[in-house]
């Protein structure tokens, strides 16, 4: 089955998603398109024919310089915000589970972070996981838990840019 990612629009019936996260579901069917609407976030839909398979959203995002583990930071100089960008929630319909969906968002929003980067600076790519198996899944591709927020995780954009063929 071929699913294309685009921009989330007026024409995409969210109604029925299900994700089975229902933070995930009513957030995406009651305050995405408000979000984008406000520039908080850009949101993008993986699409078969009509139906909805996932989504993901977008935001430019800044950590403080002590979130930084010590092993990046004594690489860094001693800014107050370091960037990054920020996917703020990633999720796969149920009905598509086991079918790479999860992946496929994830490389996608992984390159549009990277591209952005092309033009602003962009140290690491952060997520907040929503529970243990969304982290254990974020772990798979090379995200690291920060020391004081196990579920919010990061990959270091130069890292995504190296194994971005591994997605």
């Amino acid at each position: 089955m071929a699913f294309r990612i685009e921009p989330l629009g007026k024409h995409h019936d969210r109604a029925a998603f299900a994700s089975g996260a229902p933070l995930l579901d009513d957030w995406f069917r009651e305050r995405a398109t408000q979000d984008d609407k406000r520039n908080v976030a850009r949101i993008f839909v993986a699409v078969h024919d009509k139906d909805i398979a996932g989504f993901y959203s977008l935001s430019a995002f800044t950590l403080s310089f002590t979130d930084i583990p010590e092993d990046l930071a004594r690489k860094l100089p001693r800014y107050d915000a370091i960037p990054a960008g920020l996917i703020g929630r990633l999720a796969r319909a149920e009905r598509v589970r086991g079918q790479g969906i999860g992946a496929l968002l994830l490389a996608d929003a992984i390159k549009r972070v990277l591209g952005a980067g092309r033009t602003l600076a962009v140290f690491v790519i952060v997520v907040d996981a929503t529970d243990n198996r969304a982290v254990t899944f974020y772990k798979r591709y090379g995200f690291r838990s920060f020391p004081s927020r196990p579920r919010r995780l990061f990959l270091l954009a130069s890292t995504a840019a190296a194994g971005l063929t591994k997605l």
